[in-house]
């Protein structure tokens, strides 16, 4: 496959993601799910839609983005042993360096079936939780901010009609592995399942879900405490040829990794400035813990919930932050945001200048704003 149509489908990716047919909560569903008896939630027994599913006992796993080949080496020109489709989970055994003609990113896992190119798999675990029983008092009520350590876990839309596009476009709504979202309410139902109200105080449509308490790891305002805070000289160095991010302090380099700048070709394969990540030197304006980012217009636009670790330095949207829906970090995919991997983009949120409170998860900074985020071209 050539660079250019390798790159025209991984850009559609983004979008593509949640492209299903629509299905919610019936009425009858939700009046049971929301109604409250004897000290529980009065919710019929729904667990093999919305409970966890029962995912491989691996201490790393891989969720499959889009349709990909199983090979039987680290090549594309050996033999394709299976398929497997988005949101299948694989065990993932190790990655390494293997031939892939015409691409940028080199980089194979190894699975027990055979090797799948690694931009086709998020990396995740499966990592669940015992629920809270209660939610600390913040300023925004009842509530805390919570992170999804499984592969994925369904959704039930409390407030029907979806309000959100992505609901709007999708089957089977579900959150993925580093989704972060905010927590307010606490349910048991009449067979113990425990399930959390999840929504999003900022950028959000205003859907309210039900989810499987145990998918959710809550965020500790001790995680989220800055790095180095006390230094001043601190500087983001973004290379938009390389696809690269670096930290400095002063003239010492203390952190570097692989990002996606945005896209240099539209759907149609033409050239295009308009993804174009903004070259220069910036300052950021708002940081926030999560965030549900949308934009663009019909047939190129995006518009997903849980981003975490958001750091806004340009413009109305662009920002350094979390992202789940690619793997294929070292080329340009975005929409002019600088995608990273959820570890790098949290490492990165705590490190810059200001530190963002806990409550309420997020600030605007005054001018003449945070520590400088520079984009540069080689």
């Amino acid at each position: 496959m050539g660079l250019l149509l390798h790159l025209l489908l991984e850009s559609k990716i983004e979008k593509n993601l949640y492209m299903r047919n629509k299905q919610y909560l019936s009425r009858r569903d939700f009046l049971k799910l929301t109604t409250v008896s004897l000290g529980g939630l009065a919710l019929r027994p729904r667990k093999a839609l919305f409970g966890l599913p029962e995912f491989q006992k691996s201490e790393r796993l891989g969720r499959v983005l889009a349709k990909t080949d199983i090979m039987t080496h680290a090549d594309f020109e050996s033999s394709v042993v299976g398929t497997l489709y988005e949101d299948n989970i694989v065990t993932w055994l190790k990655e390494v360096s293997g031939p892939n003609l015409n691409q940028l990113v080199q980089r194979w896992v190894e699975t027990p079936d055979g090797w799948i190119w690694a931009p086709r798999l998020q990396p995740v675990a499966n990592h669940p939780n015992t629920p809270v029983e209660s939610l600390p008092q913040t300023s925004k009520g009842s509530g805390m901010w919570a992170e999804v350590t499984v592969p994925y876990v369904d959704l039930a839309l409390e407030n029907p009609p979806a309000r959100s596009p992505w609901l709007q476009n999708t089957q089977y709504p579900r959150l993925y592995y580093s989704q972060v979202m905010w927590i307010d309410q606490i349910r048991k139902d009449d067979q113990g399942q425990v399930w959390y109200r999840a929504n999003q105080l900022y950028g959000s449509y205003g859907d309210r879900f039900w989810v499987a308490a145990e998918a959710f790891r809550p965020v500790t305002p001790d995680e989220i405490t800055p790095i180095n805070p006390e230094v001043e000289d601190k500087r983001v160095i973004v290379d938009v040829t390389y696809e690269t991010l670096s930290c400095y302090e002063g003239k010492t380099e203390v952190y570097f990794c692989r990002i996606s700048s945005g896209a240099k070709f539209d759907a149609g394969g033409i050239p295009v400035d308009k993804w174009a990540t903004p070259l220069g030197v910036h300052r950021p304006w708002r940081k926030l813990i999560s965030l549900h980012m949308s934009g663009g217009t019909t047939g190129a636009g995006f518009d997903l919930p849980g981003i975490g670790w958001t750091v806004l330095f340009s413009g109305e949207g662009y920002a350094i932050h979390s992202t789940f829906w690619h793997n294929n970090f070292g080329v340009w995919m975005s929409h002019g945001c600088v995608n990273a991997l959820p570890e790098d983009a949290k490492w990165i949120f705590r490190w810059t200048n200001p530190a963002v409170p806990y409550d309420p998860g997020e600030i605007k900074i005054p001018m003449p704003g945070g520590t400088i985020v520079e984009v540069k071209e080689g």
